[in-house]
């Protein structure tokens, strides 16, 4: 059976990637390896594979919504589409366009304008919203994506990464799925989420920090996903870390450990290292170890570090 954790923060810049790929270093290390599928579901600003140094295997175009498009050949200019679009996406006719067009940013893809045009001049086209791909990494296959900016339909592009690396841990007898999630608590988090058997919120000991934890264990216990904490960056700020401590403690969210800061996170991340590749004996290596150790125990998976 597959297990699925879903690396969480609810802000962006706490070092969720850092970790993702700590652990997807962990995972081949452990005695005895896991294999692990890895899947960036942070698809607006994806960046797990900056750290993995991924060979690309497959690119693939998602197919977002649709958008309209009017034939000016068969356009008789009477307004109606102008009139029933709620988005003000209907440019009229003028010096340059003796026809009505379609404002392509503006378009919501509702369809008002075809069903009410009486020449039937308006169609709906499929739009190239991003890609996925899938790559050959350091530490086993990974899928990503790039949503194109301004693009929506992000979450459905998340539900295309995470089925994919899914099934390719199921033809590959991976037992782990490691999926590095967006920030925040919207609907790209929400399909990150969908079906984990665990998720580990990564929070900073900041007012931010412990606001935005609050809001995404809000969201993830929403879906009766169990949920971890670790704090990074911890004891830059003691008191704030204690807060966040005391904070899980009343929700009986469990703490699974605190990472000092360390400058050599920046200096991994410039080599295009995850930190325990860059130097294990580290103390925030360390600490990720102990971490790690934790979370293979509570999926039930073998093995473990020292």
């Amino acid at each position: 059976m597959i297990k699925q954790l879903v690396i969480l923060s609810g802000k962006g810049g706490t070092g969720k990637t850092s970790l993702t790929a700590a652990f997807a270093n962990l995972a081949k290390r452990n005695i005895p390896p896991i294999k692990a599928v890895l899947a960036d579901a942070d698809v607006d600003a994806a960046n797990l594979e900056l750290v993995t140094q991924p060979t690309l295997l497959e690119a693939h175009e998602f197919i977002g919504g649709e958008i309209a498009i009017i034939n000016s050949n068969l356009c008789m200019s009477c307004g109606i589409c102008e009139q029933v679009c709620r988005f003000d996406a209907i440019i009229p006719p003028n010096s340059n366009h003796p026809a009505y067009q379609v404002d392509t940013v503006a378009c919501d893809g509702c369809a008002a304008c075809v069903y009410q045009c009486p020449e039937e001049a308006i169609s709906m086209v499929s739009q190239r919203a991003g890609s996925w791909y899938h790559s050959d990494s350091l530490y086993g296959d990974l899928f990503h994506a790039d949503l194109i900016p301004a693009q929506e339909n992000s979450g459905k592009l998340v539900t295309v990464v995470k089925q994919n690396g899914r099934l390719k841990a199921l033809d590959t007898n991976a037992p782990l799925l490691i999926i590095d999630g967006p920030p925040g608590i919207g609907c790209p988090v929400i399909s990150a989420i969908a079906g984990a058997d665990l998720g580990v919120i990564v929070t900073e000991p900041t007012p931010a920090g412990a606001h935005d934890l609050e809001r995404a264990l809000q969201t993830i216990q929403h879906f009766h996903i169990p949920a971890l904490v670790v704090v990074n960056k911890a004891d830059l700020n003691p008191a704030m870390t204690d807060a966040i401590k005391t904070y899980c403690a009343e929700k009986q969210i469990e703490v699974l450990g605190e990472i000092p800061y360390d400058s050599s996170m920046s200096d991994a991340m410039k080599l295009g290292k995850d930190i325990i590749a860059y130097n294990p004996d580290l103390p925030a290596s360390q600490a990720l170890i102990l971490i790690w150790n934790k979370i293979i125990k509570y999926l039930s998976l073998d093995g473990g570090l020292t």
